[in-house]
């Protein structure tokens, strides 16, 4: 059995007196999917940011890769790709400047020929690859985005709401392409309210509600979790 790569250990998080996130644990390993569904409010993104060094937990403990986040923030820096619900790219740069720019700030140039196959690894048409990002739909910049964290190797990406904002065959697109990294072997996190999404992509489902998760689903040997049922659990919760 792989080894678990990101892993929450009785998480809590107040802000202002408030507790956000109530000992809270999940896990998961190498090449899996976890999918964190909750409707707002419910911590999905306090849990990502704690994740990223950006929030400290009142108790409990982060982990990637069996490193403390909070002891050793650097971890994230060397391991981490972090897309956004709202991707932060500049729109007077085209998808080539983009990625030279951003790995050039890390530290990790590349060369033409290897970007233009983490674009088409994306599936991001080849004539906009030299278009400014302003004219791009929301879609199009997050390949953009995906395509420089393949480029940057990070083997842990979190996502945060990722098919918001999407046309069907933008989804469609996008949970391919979250499958296949998957299959390559990176461990994904991902925050969203989009059940049916969450159910074709992901191998583990934890339900968060009002700061707690309230229920786990995990996906059958060769097959999706159930949809129907996730979606009755978490209309349930959203009427309480």
């Amino acid at each position: 059995m792989s080894e678990v790569v990101i892993l929450a250990s009785n998480l809590c998080v107040d802000v202002r007196a408030k507790k956000i996130l109530k000992n809270v644990s999940f896990s998961a390993r190498r090449g899996e999917v976890l999918a964190l569904l909750g409707g707002n409010g419910a911590g999905k993104s306090t849990t990502i940011k704690t994740f990223l060094g950006l929030m400290k937990p009142t108790s409990g403990s982060v982990e990637l890769d069996g490193v403390n986040v909070h002891n050793d923030p650097a971890v994230v820096r060397q391991k981490v790709a972090y897309l956004p619900e709202s991707v932060m790219l500049y729109g007077h740069l085209t998808a080539v400047e983009n990625i030279e720019y951003f790995l050039s700030l890390s530290g990790k140039p590349a060369a033409e020929s290897d970007i233009a196959n983490a674009l088409k690894r994306v599936a991001l048409q080849e004539s906009a690859w030299h278009s400014p990002l302003g004219g791009y739909s929301k879609g199009m910049r997050q390949k953009t985005a995906i395509a420089l964290a393949l480029l940057r190797e990070a083997p842990i990406l979190f996502l945060d709401e990722p098919t918001s904002g999407l046309d069907p065959v933008a989804i469609d697109e996008f949970n391919r392409l979250v499958s296949q990294l998957a299959s390559q072997g990176a461990t994904i996190l991902m925050v969203t309210h989009d059940v049916y999404g969450a159910c074709h992509v992901a191998n583990r489902i934890g339900l968060l509600r009002d700061g707690e998760i309230v229920g786990m689903f995990d996906a059958p040997e060769n097959g999706n979790i159930d949809s129907e049922t996730v979606h009755t659990a978490f209309a349930q919760g959203a009427l309480k």
